[in-house]
């Protein structure tokens, strides 16, 4: 396959894993505010069909990536890259961390507020805009 292909379907499948990044921390916000045991049902069956589509599609997002790096060997021998890779690890670590928040939502037993959740909900865009940055302006 050529390395375009792999790129783009990175670029895609990156993308993708975001948009689940960004949108189930929101409906976090939305739980935490909710107090009708319908909509609350509602809203958790969301959380679970989005977590469980925004790890399947990071699987093969990491793995484009892994195969750019460890085999075609962009970023090899550059500080950059070993950046960019601990920023994904930041972000996988976020990922999973998501995933045992709505583990608690699915208990009854979050404590946090709406507001904790609208914070938490930044975080991945600082990560976004670190790994961009770093594959784009290479600073070191």
């Amino acid at each position: 396959m050529s390395m375009l292909w792999v790129k783009t379907f990175h670029i895609v499948l990156i993308a993708s894993w975001f948009a689940g990044l960004f949108y189930l921390p929101r409906i976090f916000v939305n739980l935490a505010m909710e107090t009708e045991p319908a909509a609350t049902r509602r809203l958790l069956l969301m959380a679970r069909k989005l977590y469980r589509f925004m790890t399947i599609i990071a699987v093969p997002a990491l793995l484009c990536g892994l195969w750019l790096w460890l085999v075609v060997g962009i970023g090899s021998g550059q500080g950059w890259i070993h950046a960019k890779v601990g920023v994904v690890v930041l972000l996988i670590i976020y990922h999973a961390y998501c995933g045992r928040i709505l583990k608690t939502f699915e208990r009854g037993e979050n404590r946090r507020s709406d507001k904790w959740y609208r914070m938490f909900n930044e975080l991945p865009v600082l990560g976004m805009l670190a790994a961009v940055a770093l594959v784009v302006i290479k600073p070191f």
